[in-house]
């Protein structure tokens, strides 16, 4: 796994590469508490090269969910593979986050 992050128009942008799974979850959820605590309200999680997640990866989802929660933070998901989506779908987790086609969409949508 491979994750890069962006500031764009005030939204900060976790760019996710490769498969997120039980050796790496913590890695992932370091990335996104990290981004949300450096005082960052608005994240976007670009899947687009996501090839894999598994449910350590969607946990750490909803632990970052959780803590942006209190502050009013939101998260959104861009670019999701079919595969991928139909993880989100099938646990339910679909109903949780905005998902969008792009990572600019997802932007957009939370104002930046």
């Amino acid at each position: 796994m491979n994750i890069t992050e962006q500031s764009v128009n005030g939204v900060t942008v976790l760019r996710t590469e490769g498969r997120i799974d039980s050796g790496n979850a913590g890695e992932f959820e370091t990335a996104l508490v990290g981004a949300l605590g450096a005082g960052g309200t608005r994240l976007v999680v670009d899947m687009e090269r996501l090839s894999y997640i598994s449910s350590a990866g969607l946990r750490s989802l909803l632990i970052a969910a959780k803590k942006a929660r209190p502050s009013g933070g939101r998260i959104a998901l861009s670019a999701m593979a079919p595969h991928i989506r139909e993880v989100f779908d099938l646990s339910g987790f679909s109903s949780l986050f905005e998902i969008h086609g792009d990572a600019a969409a997802a932007v957009t949508a939370l104002g930046g």
